[in-house]
């Protein structure tokens, strides 16, 4: 059997420019997306055209971010485990020395924990610089459950990974206390622009997204999101750019907002759960090289400063998909015509090739 590595081929297309502002970037740049979903481009296209059209673009705010790993230990009965949990509360200071030998990027910033039965569930919080840090937090979380058996009466080892952290998989508590940038992007479309480039009213897009994204959700019993397609922006998004694409999982739970303020619609996509990087696994392949470029993210800056920008220009691509995406459901027929028109011309075109 062979062992040889090769190169999954994706259709790429550069998209925008899009126009950014906020607490992180203020830029003007194309994005790049992989996706063998055609109509993606031109609908992510549409939606950076209007924030072009607008005064202040997208104005993304990096609210928070941090990677966690949780471990698990077990213990002789609840009231031990407390009392673990407690002496871990209090000795944050040095576990956060301890973290720092594995990494001069990591930095212990939060610890939370659980406790189900005998077992004591403990979540740590971390930053970690340029990278998306998977494994630099269980680098860190290692070293830190080692030393918590040695010190730490009354507790066994259970496992270096307690599915609290929690990695790829929808939950709760991701979507409360976020795992990877928590960013809120926003958009001011003027009542004109929604009718010229939208072909539909502020009105009718808040109250889809309602009526969609709201309740919709909540039927089907959605976890801690409601937006329409977050996934298709991220997934395109993290391939061209050397992401763990697994993380659109997490990634995909956000909420979208929309109000009609007086005929001008004010748009909003909030992503908790944002993991990516600019260093580490999959970043040295020449086209992520080349992508993460020429997105401004190879920069010298202060360390995470790079993984930060990408994160935005990441949430802003997100906004621009699903703003696009809920126009055309606001309009019959419009979103199964451009799928037809698209794919089907994809299609002839590759026959023809």
């Amino acid at each position: 059997m062979s062992n040889a590595h090769g190169i999954a081929g994706i259709p790429m297309k550069w998209v925008g420019p899009l126009k950014i502002s906020g607490n992180v970037a203020s830029t003007e740049t194309k994005v790049p997306i992989a996706t063998f979903e055609s109509p993606l481009w031109p609908s992510v296209g549409r939606g950076a055209k209007i924030s072009m059209l607008t005064e202040r673009g997208i104005v993304a705010t990096l609210i928070g971010e941090r990677m966690t790993r949780s471990v698990l230990v077990e213990a002789a009965d609840a009231q031990t485990a407390y009392a673990a949990a407690q002496q871990i509360q209090e000795r944050i200071g040095e576990l956060a020395e301890i973290s720092r030998t594995v990494s001069r990027f990591i930095e212990l910033i939060g610890v939370r924990h659980e406790i189900t039965a005998d077992l004591l569930f403990v979540r740590f919080e971390f930053t970690t610089g340029d990278a998306a840090g998977h494994n630099m937090v269980t680098l860190a979380a290692d070293a830190l459950l080692s030393h918590l058996l040695h010190t730490v009466p009354g507790i066994s080892y259970g496992s270096i990974s307690g599915n609290y952290c929690t990695d790829k998989k929808a939950t709760a508590v991701n979507g409360i206390l976020g795992r990877g940038k928590n960013i809120v992007t926003e958009l001011v479309v003027p009542r004109q622009i929604v009718a010229d480039q939208l072909h539909t009213t502020a009105a009718r897009i808040a109250q889809l997204n309602v009526r969609k994204n709201l309740l919709g959700t909540l039927l089907a019993g959605g976890i801690r999101s409601a937006n329409a397609h977050y996934a298709n922006m991220l997934l395109g998004f993290y391939l061209a750019t050397g992401q763990d694409a697994a993380n659109i999982v997490e990634g995909s739970q956000g909420i979208t907002v929309a109000e009609d303020r007086d005929g001008d619609l004010y748009f909003s996509c909030t992503v908790p759960n944002l993991i990516v990087g600019t260093v580490g696994n999959g970043k040295t392949l020449g086209f992520v090289e080349t992508n993460l470029t020429r997105l401004g993210c190879r920069t010298e800056r202060p360390p995470g400063d790079n993984a930060r920008r990408l994160a935005v220009i990441a949430a802003a691509t997100v906004l621009c998909g699903e703003l696009s995406l809920l126009a055309a459901q606001t309009n019959p027929g419009e979103l199964m015509h451009a799928h037809v028109q698209l794919e089907r011309g994809d299609q002839r075109t590759k026959g023809e090739a």
